[in-house]
């Protein structure tokens, strides 16, 4: 098991969240599991960036991104050098720490 720890986040996890992820899994689901709405426009096969996420901890423990992700993550609203998109990201090592961006690539979201 994984220990994640997702940072406060004013809409979709105000008070921050932690909790056990399974190895291997994506991070996008383990998120949408633990109850955090993280958008996934494209159904998670990394055809959108909607799911992007900052990886702040533990990144050194996942694979690098491939260049299909690298190519979406260019359409990523808020991109720094932990960009990373949450359907691409196999959960692996002791933790990760998750910062969720504050607007995502979709300007209209459905509720």
């Amino acid at each position: 098991m994984t220990h994640v720890r997702v940072m406060p986040h004013a809409e979709l996890c105000p008070d921050g969240l932690a909790f056990e992820a399974r190895q291997g899994r994506k991070l996008v689901d383990e998120l949408l599991a633990h109850g955090i709405a993280i958008e996934h426009a494209c159904e998670k096969v990394c055809a959108c960036a909607t799911c992007h996420v900052h990886v702040r901890g533990g990144a050194e423990m996942i694979a690098p991104p491939d260049d299909e992700e690298e190519d979406q993550l260019d359409d990523a609203w808020g991109l720094d050098a932990q960009s990373r998109l949450s359907c691409c990201v196999r959960v692996k090592g002791d933790e990760l720490v998750i910062e969720l961006p504050k607007f995502s690539r979709n300007h209209a979201r459905e509720k």
